[in-house]
């Protein structure tokens, strides 16, 4: 009997996820891994220059590193900026894909700075201004205008954005580094092959979930947080205008006409 249960109880099927302007950074993380999933080959493409960078990054120190990855800001908003063509399904081939990617250069700029002196800063910049990018590509905005976008779309639930961003960015480099120990430990993969291997593989993550909490926000501007009121909330009765309350309840003192 207790098998039986067991056997039906990993039949039953998921409940659905959640709606976008309630999404939990949970499932944030769970729908990027289905998007991942669904898009495999695509997912991989986006890691390739990041993990390639990432590998040569580290053979810097001093400010070299910090050189380097300012002069590698295209690559990595490159790859975001095709994530959000997979998450969006829309093509990047215009003049607002152009666009995100040089306003997603600029934001990142100063990122290894930030990043440098405490990742969390860094971190933090991203969350505020990172959502220019699918702004400028989804809402077809200039620069100035996506940048506008991004700063209100942040503002809706800043937590969520930068709770998000770190979850993902946690979960990538500690998958990563245990990508990285079996590849070298277990099948005998030079260092260098096992850190691009490893970030290839698993950096794409963190550029869907990236693109994803966009559609979080934006859904969180369109839903207020209070329930909507009635239609006829408040309302004097028409049939009964000796009814309980004023029949002029709703008017307001003005200037006659």
């Amino acid at each position: 009997m207790p098998r039986r249960e067991t056997t039906s109880a990993a039949r039953r099927p998921l409940p659905p996820p959640l709606p976008p302007e309630t999404r939990t950074v949970g499932q944030l993380v769970a729908e990027s891994i289905r998007v991942y999933q669904k898009n495999v080959w695509r997912s991989l493409a986006i890691g390739v220059l990041p993990g390639i960078a990432s590998v040569v990054a580290a053979e810097f120190t001093g400010w070299h590193r910090y050189a380097f990855a300012v002069a590698a800001a295209p690559l990595f908003t490159l790859s975001y900026v095709l994530a959000v063509g997979i998450v969006g399904d829309v093509s990047i081939r215009s003049r607002w894909g152009l666009n995100a990617f040089v306003a997603g250069v600029l934001v990142y700029v100063p990122f290894p700075l930030l990043a440098s002196l405490f990742v969390l800063p860094g971190i933090a910049w991203l969350a505020f201004l990172g959502l220019v990018v699918p702004a400028a590509l989804m809402e077809h905005l200039g620069i100035r205008a996506a940048f506008s976008r991004a700063v209100q779309l942040a503002r809706v639930d800043y937590i969520h954005v930068l709770g998000g961003l770190c979850t993902l960015a946690i979960l990538v480099l500690l998958t990563q580094g245990v990508a990285f120990f079996l590849l070298r430990s277990f099948a005998d993969t030079a260092g260098r092959t096992a850190g691009a291997v490893a970030g290839i593989v698993l950096q794409p993550l963190l550029f869907i979930g990236a693109a994803m909490l966009y559609g979080d926000q934006a859904a969180r501007l369109g839903s207020p947080t209070r329930p909507p009121r009635r239609s006829d909330a408040d309302l004097p009765d028409a049939d009964d205008p000796h009814g309980e309350g004023r029949a002029d309840a709703q008017l307001q003192p003005g200037a006659p006409s």
